[in-house]
């Protein structure tokens, strides 16, 4: 099974993240949006930054889960790398892995997370999303 995929969209990024469990399939997320800030490079696991984010349903949470992530990397100079996420009652208790943006050239910018074509379902034994990323 695939962590993430980007698919096929017209002006923004699209992409579907997997996991065997919905904490996996959230940070999968995480290297997806990660992938998008450094342009495919590795960023380094030299920081952690504790985050809890919660929703009304899953797809209000994966957005203010990525709002989140993105936030880090605007107002805090942070860019993940990775996450360990743990999922209680509609609220994500994650520490986000990464470093510096200081540290890394031509890193990408992403607006938002949209909650256009967004969705979170379970498909027999494994959790899977969708996610268009304004850029």
């Amino acid at each position: 099974m695939k962590k993430f995929e980007f698919l096929k969209h017209t002006g923004d990024l699209k992409f579907q993240a997997h996991g065997k469990n919905l904490n996996e399939m959230f940070e999968n997320c995480v290297l997806a949006v990660s992938s998008v800030f450094s342009r495919g490079k590795k960023i380094k696991d030299l920081r952690m930054k504790k985050i809890s984010v919660s929703g009304k349903d899953y797809e209000s949470l994966l957005y203010e889960f990525i709002d989140e992530i993105i936030y880090l990397f605007d107002a805090s100079g942070f860019v993940a790398s990775r996450a360990e996420v743990k999922i209680e009652d509609k609220t994500i208790h994650a520490e986000i892995y990464g470093d510096d943006t200081s540290n890394y050239d031509n890193l990408d910018a992403i607006k938002a997370p949209t909650y256009s074509e967004m969705y979170v379902k379970k498909k027999n034994d494994t959790w899977e999303c969708q996610v268009v990323l304004d850029v």
